[in-house]
């Protein structure tokens, strides 16, 4: 199944996005509504809330006095805390429970608030983020909730804010126009990306590419990209996965390169390649056959064989490569080498970057990558190769030592 995480602050519109997914076929999990039914009366957790905060937040009928509560804990901190603590783990073990009944190719959509909050970004295939100017939502809940603007104020802040929410966010749908621009938005979403997505899943084959290499400028969140999905996968498996790191091009800063976010996993041995490849596949990066890859793999140093396990990304909105190899490898060592490299010598990216861009004009018209990987493999074995070893040797570069994360992993 495809898992979304669907968050925005207060008054940005989450609930009409929310909405709008079931309506088009999303099972939709919302932690506000499960917040509300996990402590009507009678329930553990009213009687829990109860207990920390005094009988004087029931109302006369004996139901939770909700404005009564949030003037509360919005204006205090540390009560906002001890009702998160009550709350939180009722409506996650709800949610588990509707998510765990679905089926392989369904959407299931998690509206939760505080999802940024709470770190929960990397237990989701993708997390979609509602936005509006703050402005605007002080607008919306003075002139549509009645609210002060001082209550509105001391909400928002009680949240996290815009920019972290946006350095959490995959998609961003924008809610600063039209009810209708929103809604037009949230199908273009649904049509070109989620539904794919889940199907790519279902069948366990990464999303269709680009029929031939493109070039661009370098994009400033390509890291903030490569960080996100290094936390998902490190949480695929955490005792096996030693460390993922963000490689090739798009790595260096400022360097042309391809849309493409190269990963490298490191594990102990390609046996827990192999055993974990499933759980890749799961979490949105299905293996590739030896057959359908089309990444370089440089020739020297030539060992007996060069090995990995390649992953490639399922979701058609962000091409990513998946290399998974052991720790201490040739090929492991030769990709973190090239990357110091690139970033430390600026006549080296330029060097690498008129390469990339000669060869991106020769197979402009190229039906796939697999020709320009070819052609690129020579460079990296010829020239840069014996340019990289000398700065290494020169600088006393040194890879990085997982010896001792590995062996904490093995006692947990």
């Amino acid at each position: 199944m495809l898992k979304i995480g669907l968050t925005g602050g207060i008054a940005s519109g989450k609930s009409l996005v929310a909405s709008r997914l079931q309506e088009l076929g999303a099972i939709l999990v919302d932690a506000d509504v499960i917040a509300r039914e996990v402590v009507e009366p009678g329930t553990p957790g009213l009687e829990q809330v109860v207990g920390a905060f005094g009988p004087g937040i029931l109302d006369a009928s004996g139901r939770l006095d909700r404005p009564k509560l949030g003037s509360i804990v919005f204006q205090d901190p540390s009560q906002r805390e001890v009702l998160n603590s009550i709350i939180h783990p009722l409506v996650r073990e709800v949610a588990a429970s509707i998510v765990a009944s679905a089926g392989p190719g369904d959407i299931v959509v998690q509206d939760i608030p505080l999802l940024v909050e709470t770190r929960q970004g990397s237990n989701f295939h993708l997390v979609v983020v509602v936005d509006a100017p703050d402005e605007v939502r002080v607008q919306r809940m003075v002139g549509f909730r009645r609210m002060s603007k001082e209550d509105a104020l001391a909400r928002m802040a009680s949240q996290a804010t815009r920019a972290e929410r946006m350095a959490a966010a995959d998609v961003v749908l924008d809610n600063s126009g039209t009810r209708q621009e929103l809604l037009d938005a949230v199908d273009d979403l649904w049509a070109r990306r989620l539904m794919p997505f889940a199907e790519n899943l279902r069948r366990g084959t990464r999303a269709r590419r680009a029929v031939c290499p493109v070039i661009g400028a370098s994009k400033g969140e390509w890291a903030a990209q490569a960080e996100r999905l290094a936390e998902r996968i490190l949480a695929v498996a955490p005792r096996d996965i030693l460390a993922v790191d963000h490689i090739g091009s798009s790595s260096v800063p400022g360097l042309v390169a391809k849309d493409v976010i190269d990963l490298q996993v490191a594990v102990a041995d390609l046996e827990t390649a192999d055993r974990i490849s499933p759980l890749l596949a799961a979490s949105g990066f299905p293996a590739v056959p030896q057959a359908d890859q089309d990444t370089p793999m440089p020739s020297h140093p030539k060992p007996a064989e060069w090995q990995q396990r390649f992953h490639a990304n399922a979701d058609p909105g962000r091409p990513v490569n998946l290399h998974v190899r052991v720790a201490g490898s040739p090929e492991w060592r030769y990709a973190l080498l090239f990357r110091d490299w690139l970033r430390a010598e600026p006549s080296a990216a330029e060097l690498y970057q008129a390469h990339e861009h000669e060869l991106a004009a020769s197979h402009t018209g190229d039906q796939g990558a697999a020709a320009y990987a070819d052609a690129k493999e020579p460079w990296l074995t010829e020239v840069a190769w014996p340019l990289m070893d000398e700065w290494a040797n020169r600088t006393g570069w040194m890879p990085p030592s997982y010896i001792s994360s590995a062996e904490g992993k093995r006692g947990q």
